[in-house]
């Protein structure tokens, strides 16, 4: 308990002074329905303060238990879910550090709020260390004690949305590793909307994205919602074959047009009739082969290989997907402008997954859980990311996007223990540049440079790979991560922004 000359805290003030102003300076506005389902705790051996602190908090709308001792809380924390928890950092008998544990270890998605009457940076420190989520010095405001309850609750109510969407799309994708549309970035849901806005029609689709981004999937989507939906979706990658094997398998061909066609051959044009033809990386098709398909588009008509008549006339949808930006393809003219601009009627962007950091946390664990069942068959003691583990992996640039994620997922699951909570050490570090671990990337030579510019491709390097594992040492801690580079947060976001070195999950969070 805290030292009663230091004041214990909401009781030594007017409860209804701080009501006046309390509601007009509740910032995050949480709706009422939210405050009422929300199970705070307030452990404290102090009688006034934890009463003073429960009848502030019931005017406001929650639902409020009160314990005096520490081995009655710590049976509530075992017996009973609560969201979040108020205690004092000293009290007898059982301490506020033992008390926050128990809560975590029963409900690792509680908030516990540490009060104290002997603020010091050590005792903080060590309780932002053991998992609380802030702490609040004694003596302390009604207004105080509001705006921090307030800022708790707006995290359990993000925390609630958040897992609900995981729930239901985990619910959605449940029997498949096929995950492209799982997330809740602004720039990646504009692109589903797109897609399922367009997909009803018969429009033909341009996407664009690096790889590993989910082009192919989009296109899936795109069909399966389609009125073309009972017939096939036919793919093709058109950087996977050379040009006379390419023309045969798009166009089909004739009995002896060349060595070893001995037989009459379809298309894959003809198989996709009625249906959609799924043209990946259209920007490696040679272009001879370009003007032909664009005059199928024009006309619907195709000719087969060593044919000198019409052999079919087909119904196809077309949905192209490309990896490199199709506009500089056409103007570098390895892709031929009247055909891009039939096949883009309705252009698609995907996002990296460098630029849509909010959805790896629910990739991350929709894989982990996916493959954790796949190659363990038990479900029920799926391995967990910690929110370090989180922070780490919002942290790499995934060169690879999604399906680089996706791997380095399985291979975490193939290695992880049941029940496991899984640390950034338990995930596997690769080298940005895709070419396994690589622990003396900065040896690399420059001696064929002038001197100047081989200095600061070297120190650039250096800088990067320092913020990169800097920021992995940290688990995303921001505030961690510049404590340990020995630099103010300013100079550390500058150099991150300079390299672009994405920000761990933690941002702003001190500790």
């Amino acid at each position: 308990m805290a030292n009663p000359t230091q004041g214990t805290g909401v009781g030594d003030m007017t409860v209804g002074q701080g009501r006046d102003s309390g509601a007009a300076r509740d910032p995050l506005s949480i709706p009422s329905d939210v405050k009422a389902s929300i199970k705070i705790l307030i452990v404290d051996d102090e009688r006034t303060l934890r009463e003073s602190c429960a009848s502030v908090l019931q005017m406001d709308g929650y639902s409020v238990t009160l314990a005096g001792r520490g081995e009655e809380a710590l049976d509530l924390v075992k017996n009973r879910r609560f969201d979040i928890v108020l205690v004092d950092l000293y009290m007898s008998q059982v301490s506020g550090l033992e008390i926050l544990r128990a809560t975590l270890d029963a409900n690792r998605d509680s908030i516990v709020v540490v009060m104290t009457g002997n603020p010091s940076v050590t005792t903080s420190i060590e309780a932002l260390r053991a998992g609380a989520w802030d702490y609040l010095p004694k003596p302390f405001s009604a207004t105080h004690l509001q705006v921090l309850i307030g800022r708790a609750s707006h995290a359990v109510m993000v925390a609630r949305e958040a897992n609900e969407l995981r729930a239901q799309l985990l619910h959605q994708h449940s029997h498949s590793d096929n995950i492209a549309l799982i997330g809740i970035s602004p720039t990646f849901r504009k692109a589903i909307e797109l897609a399922r806005k367009v997909a009803p029609t018969d429009a033909s689709v341009f996407i664009s994205g690096e790889s590993g981004t989910g082009k192919e999937v989009i296109a899936q989507f795109i069909h399966q919602n389609s009125r073309r939906a009972k017939k096939t979706l036919v793919p093709i990658n058109c950087a996977a074959l050379p040009e006379p094997l390419l023309e045969s398998e798009m166009f089909g061909h004739r009995k002896g047009a060349f060595t070893g066609a001995d037989r009459d051959k379809p298309g894959l044009l003809e198989t996709a009739n009625g249906g959609t033809l799924f043209l990946d990386e259209l920007t490696e098709m040679p272009m001879p082969l370009q003007a032909k398909l664009l005059r199928v588009i024009q006309d619907g008509v195709v000719r087969r290989v060593g044919s000198e008549t019409q052999d079919a006339v087909v119904d196809v949808r077309f949905i192209s997907a490309t990896n490199r930006d199709p506009q500089q393809a056409v103007d570098s003219g390895i892709l031929r402008g009247d055909l891009y601009y039939r096949l883009r009627v309705v252009p698609i962007t995907l996002p990296p997954l460098r630029k849509r950091p909010e959805d790896i946390s629910l990739l991350a664990n929709h894989f982990l859980t996916y493959y954790w069942v796949r190659h363990r068959g038990m479900p029920d003691r799926t391995p967990r990311l910690s929110e370090d583990c989180i922070g780490y992996l919002r942290s790499r640039t995934w060169r690879g996007n999604v399906r680089e994620l996706q791997n380095v997922i399985e291979h975490v699951a193939v290695l992880a223990e049941p029940d496991q909570v899984l640390r950034p050490d338990d995930v596997p570090v690769y080298d940005d540049a895709g070419e396994g671990v690589r622990e003396q990337s900065l040896a690399l030579p420059v001696t064929d440079e002038a001197y100047h510019p081989a200095k600061e491709k070297v120190i650039a390097q250096f800088e990067r790979e320092y913020l990169v594992r800097l920021v992995a040492r940290a688990g995303g801690n921001m505030s961690k991560a510049a404590r340990l580079a020995s630099v103010d947060r300013t100079t550390l976001y500058r150099l991150m922004d300079k390299h672009n070195v994405l920000r761990g999950a933690s941002g702003e969070d001190s500790e």
